[in-house]
């Protein structure tokens, strides 16, 4: 239908990016989702393709011309496409840069030459590293400890230089920790929930690094996919925390997780990981005078997700 609105994810398969996808659908947007599949996985969209409402077109932000092309007639613009974990970025920091620098260059190009009403792009609380100051405000000057972070710097200040000088409206959401259903825990760089509760249903010691006391504000996707959403709708512009404001060590987490499975917990500690910042925490008071509040605190989240995985790994 010529008048449904359009949008587009990129990384759309990945764990946010197939959450957004769902909810964009729900409200009826006419979807297409831009992914190369190297880290996305197809399972998470497939029931949402064809029939379901989404296109799926298999490429990477890397390439200008696909952009053009996949922009055109689009309302908004989610980027959610990125090498998206600390230690890949340690590793491969002119992969990192070319993907989540010149691909979200390449992002912004294209959704003002298609005159895109709004680019949503992903961010991360990375970007303030070790700063001390807690909680993290939007105007705390950033400190980047890894080329993950550094990039995602440097493409919030793009985003904000495409808004200030073509006029396009850009959002930075910094996202913290985001959990939910959907992730790999098969992944050695997942999300530290699945891997705790594969750990755990296998009768394994879960694995610490550092001595468990770094602390994370976890974001539950449901909440954080509402955020998204509030803001290409609304008029929100800039950089905006997107967290739970409540901080939850490691251990404490650990803890959580084996009270809902009814597992003893006896966690095995490694050395902390270069690039990992000791401690995060949400100054939430901005996205909370746009409208946005989260629903779910991080137990409440669990009860949700923790059973997921561990039937999951009991029916593998």
């Amino acid at each position: 239908m010529p008048d449904t609105p359009g949008a587009l994810v990129t990384g759309g398969a990945g764990f946010i990016g197939s959450h957004l996808v769902r909810e964009l659908l729900a409200r009826g947007y006419r979807v297409t989702v831009l992914d190369d599949l190297s880290t996305g996985r197809l399972e998470n969209i497939a029931g949402m393709l064809g029939a379901g409402g989404a296109e799926l077109v298999c490429g990477s932000v890397t390439d200008l011309d696909l952009l053009e092309r996949t922009c055109r007639g689009m309302r908004y613009v989610f980027h959610l496409a990125a090498v998206s974990r600390v230690p890949l970025s340690v590793a491969h920091p002119v992969t990192s840069n070319r993907v989540n620098v010149d691909g979200t260059l390449n992002v912004l190009l294209a959704a003002r030459d298609n005159r895109v009403e709004k680019v949503v792009y992903a961010s991360s609380s990375a970007v303030y590293g070790d700063n001390p100051g807690l909680p993290q405000h939007e105007d705390l000057l950033p400190r980047p400890v890894s080329p993950y972070a550094a990039s995602k710097m440097v493409s919030e200040h793009y985003a904000d230089v495409f808004r200030r000088i073509y006029g396009l409206p850009t959002v930075s959401l910094r996202f913290f920790n985001a959990y939910g259903t959907g992730q790999n825990p098969e992944s050695p760089y997942s999300n530290v929930i699945p891997l705790f509760v594969r750990r755990l249903a296998q009768g394994l010691e879960p694995v610490i690094f550092d001595d468990g006391e770094q602390s994370r504000d976890f974001v539950y996707i449901r909440d954080l996919v509402r955020a998204a959403l509030l803001v290409a709708e609304g008029s929100a512009e800039g950089a905006l925390n997107i967290g739970s404001g409540q901080a939850t060590t490691v251990n404490r987490l650990l803890e959580l997780i084996g009270e809902i499975m009814g597992c003893a917990v006896k966690p095995r500690y490694e050395a902390a990981r270069p690039g990992d910042p000791r401690h995060t925490l949400a100054d939430v008071r901005r996205a909370r005078e746009i409208g946005f509040k989260t629903e779910y605190d991080i137990a409440r989240g669990l009860c949700e997700v923790v059973p997921h995985y561990a039937a999951r790994d009991s029916s593998s």
